[in-house]
């Protein structure tokens, strides 16, 4: 009973890490897909050491073990922000969560100490090209602070691209619905606390900005330095018309360097004021139906492309129901907001590039250029597109990856049995 029990685990545990990079690769004859909005075709991509070092057309620059990719697709790997993926292994078990704390204002709590780097949930994103994320806490009016971490690691300081990058604010909800959730009735009543509990941001805001430690140190206004100085970025979780501008107002009173929203339902709707307060935008989830009567039908797809064309810098997140397990959808997401309207290398791009732009961390990840980290992999076909998304190698820091998930392996285990 004990070898069968040993095995079985085995059989479907996490992936070893792979080892560290020893010698030149070369992936040569592949479409390249830079991240930037640039294409390439027939190129030739070098890494040594996890870091890029070529990327062109001339094949004299190929070095070391090669990779014959004729016909195939070459893209910078896919990135996940405001994700909990890491945080939550199985959502009916309480025991496996650790996605929010208790508390209102939870500046100082960090998400990174709680990833688990051998959750096979984060593991099945992998083959679908997203291999790395932002992982955020959630709850409470102010979460907690997010870290970028990459997804092949033997634990969380292995899996660090950036630590503390962020802090995650709530903003008020000026209208809520009433009702149960499934009742077509269900109205939208005005949130009668809105105005104190948006003055409450300010006030901890405030008194935050003029800490110092001369009398008595805390964490909490310590953890909030960063924002202030433009070493931590905030990012507000707001959707509605009213609660946009607001924040506007919050960044112009608070001086604050570095605000990106979150969700940003309605920002097409003051996309100018946004663009001149130089405010990012993470937009939400584009595979749902829209919110309102009044809405256009199409307007989540077409969502990223209206706040493009208004100059804002955007990128696609995945939060709301079922939110971990969807991640793996995060490059289809891309291609439902390419196929309504926006360019397909521009689509990539807020997946991986703007993405990385609005992490802060496009010196390191989110392109294939020269000096950034050698995190990217080859499919088959369009990586945006279901059929085409068929992954052949991937490579985390120069690292060649299993690409082996339980997924795959019950794939394997049945299409064998029924494949007569």
């Amino acid at each position: 009973m004990l070898l069968v029990f040993s095995c079985t685990s085995l059989t479907f545990s996490q992936q070893t890490p792979a080892t560290e990079q020893t010698e030149s690769i070369s992936i040569i004859n592949a479409t390249a897909h830079i991240g930037n909005g640039e294409l390439v075709n027939n190129a030739v991509i070098v890494f040594e050491d996890g870091i890029i070092t070529y990327v062109g057309t001339d094949q004299s620059k190929a070095s070391g073990t090669t990779i014959e990719a004729t016909g195939k697709h070459v893209y910078p790997g896919f990135i996940a922000p405001n994700s909990t993926l890491g945080l939550v292994e199985i959502d009916a078990v309480a025991a496996t969560g650790d996605e929010d704390e208790l508390g209102k204002m939870l500046p100082h709590v960090r998400s990174i100490i709680a990833y688990n780097t051998e959750s096979k949930v984060v593991e099945s994103m992998r083959p679908n090209g997203v291999l790395m994320g932002q992982i955020t806490p959630q709850g409470g009016r102010i979460s907690g602070t997010s870290s970028i971490v990459q997804f092949d690691a033997w634990n969380w300081e292995d899996a660090i691209i950036k630590e503390d990058d962020a802090l995650h604010l709530n903003w008020p909800y000026g209208f809520r619905r009433s009702g149960n959730w499934y009742d077509p009735n269900r109205r939208y009543e005005q949130n009668k606390n809105y105005q104190p509990e948006v003055e409450d941001i300010y006030t901890y805001f405030k008194s935050a900005k003029v800490y110092t430690e001369e009398n008595n140190r805390d964490l909490e206004k310590e953890a909030m330095q960063g924002v202030f100085n433009g070493t931590k970025r905030l990012f507000v979780h707001v959707n509605g018309e009213k609660e946009i501008r607001d924040v506007i107002s919050f960044k112009e009173k608070m001086n604050l360097p570095n605000l990106t929203i979150v969700g940003a339902y309605h920002a097409y709707k003051v996309a100018e004021e946004l663009k001149a307060a130089d405010i990012s935008v993470l937009v939400q989830r584009v595979h749902q139906v829209p919110n309102f009567e009044d809405d256009d039908y199409d307007l989540p797809y077409k969502l990223p492309k209206l706040l493009h064309d208004a100059g804002l810098l955007v990128a696609l997140e995945g939060s709301g129901q079922m939110e971990r397990m969807n991640s793996r959808n995060l490059p289809f997401y891309a291609g439902t907001a390419a196929a309504f309207g926006l360019d397909k290398e521009l689509a990539l791009q807020m997946i991986t590039l703007n993405t990385a732009k609005i992490l802060g961390v496009d010196d390191q990840i989110g392109s294939l250029e020269v000096g950034k980290d050698a995190t990217l992999f080859i499919s088959e076909g369009d990586a945006l597109d279901m059929k085409g998304n068929k992954l052949t190698r991937a490579f985390i820091q120069g690292r060649d990856i299993s690409l082996e998930s339980h997924q795959t392996e019950l794939y394997k285990r049945y299409s064998n049995k029924y494949k007569d």
